[in-house]
């Protein structure tokens, strides 16, 4: 399983701030919020493209992801200077910083990621796609700002280079076609919300996380955990963008907390039942046919394990897509451990606080309930009590 040392550098995501020497809304971005929103982008992209390969987008999200968290404190200017003069030192400092967390993970993903770094022809579509999906992420942060900062030295020349990096793209025929859709537009707009509902909402937390950051950290969790299964390329790409979209009917509900749900007798199926009407409402009009069965395949059962099979979705065990479904034409996706990582994603939220200093009862109470349900968890072969046992109160 990961290591300890691994999950806590994903989660200082969430404690850096974007934008810190402007004014900014009081809630601010984290890089957290921004990686998870340029990866809304890349998808919503890479169904316009067909010369994407998900699993590559994924991987590449992730390794883009890890990259910047070792680069963090240099301001975007100086970064981008940086890497055009020293890339290559750069990329060889920051693979070598992540040695020691990545090679433990098994299916070469740290080869992956030193590949990607390494070698200009590899993955080149994805690359270019991420990039200009990490565009329309920052453009959409600083259409918010811009307003506040309009008597700020040098908030013009940024505003300039932004529109023109965005111009650059004009000439990849998916980022034209989104760029004239409005509905798409809308659709990556409105999942952008999310940055702004915080979890834990009747708690003080620190970092106060968003249902958007917490969305991203089940998605890397679950793609990293599944490496561990040999998946074939659907099962592993599945189980990232499952995690990734599993909240996205919160959006049109809001965070509605587990005791809520469980306080009254069919509370919870009745939700989910207004989850479904309010997506097929409001969310799947903004995108095509195709992409709402796949959204939907995501989101409705978001915590079943499924494969697709003779045209009907059939619900099974993770166990039972190893033994025998564990192939691409079945479209399998493991619900099960999107779920073990979705309940640890909350669990390390409450340990990150309370070693912060900022806890309460109902922190401390929700890290031990979760830790005595999931202290002995395996799903598939994978000792998930031991990374509980990392993040103990």
């Amino acid at each position: 399983m990961l290591k300890k040392s691994l999950i806590e550098f994903i989660f200082t995501a969430g404690s850096i701030e974007r934008w810190n020497d402007h004014i900014r809304p009081a809630k601010g971005f984290t890089e957290l919020d921004k990686q998870a929103h340029k990866m809304i982008y890349a998808y919503t992209l890479s169904g316009l493209s067909k010369d994407t390969d998900r699993l590559l987008l994924a991987e590449g999200c992730i390794f883009e992801f890890l990259h910047r968290l070792v680069l963090t404190d240099i301001k975007p200017p100086v970064f981008h200077r940086l890497r055009a003069e020293k890339g290559e030192q750069i990329n060889h400092w920051v693979l070598a910083s992540l040695k020691e967390d990545l090679e433990e993970i098994p299916g070469g993903f740290y080869e992956r990621f030193c590949r990607y770094y390494e070698d200009p022809s590899y993955c080149e579509n994805e690359k270019k796609l991420l990039e200009s999906a990490h565009y329309l992420a920052t453009k959409w942060e600083f259409d918010i700002i811009y307003p506040y900062n309009t008597t700020c030295y040098g908030i013009d020349k940024t505003h300039r280079e932004i529109d023109l990096k965005l111009d650059s793209f004009k000439e990849l025929p998916y980022f034209d076609e989104f760029v004239h859709n409005e509905n798409l537009k809308s659709f990556a707009n409105l999942l952008g919300q999310l940055r702004f509902q915080q979890r834990w909402s009747k708690t003080p937390r620190l970092p106060a996380t968003s249902v958007m950051g917490h969305m991203l950290i089940v998605a890397v969790l679950s793609y990293l955990c599944s490496c561990g299964m040999s998946p074939c390329k659907k099962r592993l790409s599945n189980n990232f963008f499952g995690g990734l979209f599993h909240d996205v009917p919160e959006v049109l509900t809001r965070d509605i907390v587990s005791p809520v749900k469980k306080s009254v007798e069919g509370l919870d199926e009745l939700i989910k039942e207004i989850e479904d009407i309010q997506m097929k409402e409001t969310i799947y009009p903004l995108i095509p046919k195709t992409w709402q069965e796949e959204l939907e395949y995501f989101t409705k059962d978001e915590f079943s394990t499924k494969i697709q099979k003779d045209g009907e979705v059939v619900y099974l065990t993770t166990e039972e897509i190893n033994d025998s479904f564990n192939e691409d034409k079945y479209n399998p996706i493991d619900g099960q451990i999107i779920r073990h990582c979705d309940i640890f994603a909350a669990y390390i939220e409450t340990y990150f606080s309370h070693i912060t200093g900022v806890t309460s009862s109902m922190l401390r109470e929700a890290n031990k309930e979760t830790y005595k349900a999931y202290k002995k968890a395996t799903l598939g072969g994978l000792d998930f009590g031991k990374i509980f046992e990392y993040f103990k109160i």
